[in-house]
């Protein structure tokens, strides 16, 4: 089945989401499927949620009543668990979009899962990891919105690189080339989070080309992701790496100030770019250099 003939079952927690993200909420789910399920859970008599009623009939979107029966406990969230395990049992879906900042949906996330569905999630950022991680995907309210231009906390950059060098680096290693849309669905599986939005990007594209590391090579109608050729060659690091052992009375007395120094002359410098992830084992691949604890000698 095509990702865009997902038939999706929309849940929405109006104790915990605001009306003004619900045309936001759907455009996300048409991006991957169809919402025949549109419910969201509240007590209507509660004078709080007189702002959802406008909200409801434009994107015509079913409202469940559910009473507070008691002081404290939440009726809003029993009730959308219960109908999201009959629809489950129905079999008219395959996959949910679970709308809510409260982590008390986390369990249903892992157990829809577990039966094969596609769970999406969405809330605002305040939303407890654990509920984002029990996601397949989760989006952030005010990232989709565009309304808040602050920093919203989400997995750093970084961390996103690095998980980005590595799938290049193993497609590599196989004599493959990495697709754009494996680093895509690899990332979504990774970090339930990840957004390109979230990093100031509405494509994966110019996010991608936007890393030092990483080229974006365009080839008929695939797009594929390359780590940059160093500027570097290896000869050229062996001569500065003697020539730095000489002038310091023929050894360097902690390999870190090879790294440092190296790093200083030529600022975009990274050994990952060589194929490696310490500094010991690069320097050693040379053959003639000799390493004795943290001291570098020319062989």
């Amino acid at each position: 089945m095509k990702e865009k003939e997902r038939r999706f079952a929309v849940l929405i927690d109006a104790d915990n989401v605001s009306p003004k993200y619900i045309g936001y909420i759907l455009d996300e789910v048409s991006d991957l499927g169809i919402a025949t399920y549109k419910r969201v859970y509240g007590d209507w008599t509660d004078y709080s949620k007189k702002n959802w009623k406008e909200a409801l009939l434009e994107w015509s979107v079913n409202p469940i009543q559910q009473y507070s029966y008691t002081v404290g406990k939440n009726a809003t969230d029993s009730a959308l668990i219960i109908d999201a395990m009959d629809i489950l049992y129905s079999g008219n879906v395959d996959g949910y979009c679970l709308v809510s900042s409260d982590s008390d949906f986390t369990k249903l996330a892992q157990r829809l899962r577990e039966d094969g569905m596609f769970v999406l999630g969405m809330g605002e950022r305040k939303t407890p990891k654990p509920f984002i991680k029990a996601c397949d995907t989760f989006k952030i309210l005010e990232v989709i919105a565009q309304e808040d231009e602050g920093k919203v906390e989400t997995t750093d950059l970084a961390e996103i690189e690095n998980a980005i060098s590595k799938i290049v680096t193993e497609n590599s290693n196989q004599g493959k080339q990495t697709n754009m849309g494996e680093i895509g669905n690899v990332l979504a599986k990774k970090f339930p989070d990840f957004d390109v939005r979230n990093y100031g990007y509405t494509k994966l594209s110019t996010l991608l080309e936007s890393l030092k590391d990483f080229s974006v090579i365009r080839e008929g109608n695939h797009h594929f992701v390359k780590e940059k050729k160093p500027e570097l060659t290896r000869e050229e690091i062996k001569n500065f790496i003697e020539e730095l052992i000489k002038k310091n009375q023929g050894r360097i007395d902690n390999l870190g100030i090879i790294y440092e120094e190296i790093k200083r002359v030529y600022p975009g410098f990274q050994i990952k770019q060589y194929g490696y992830s310490r500094v010991s084992s690069f320097i050693r691949s040379f053959q003639c250099f000799q390493i004795e604890g943290n001291i570098v000698y020319k062989k």
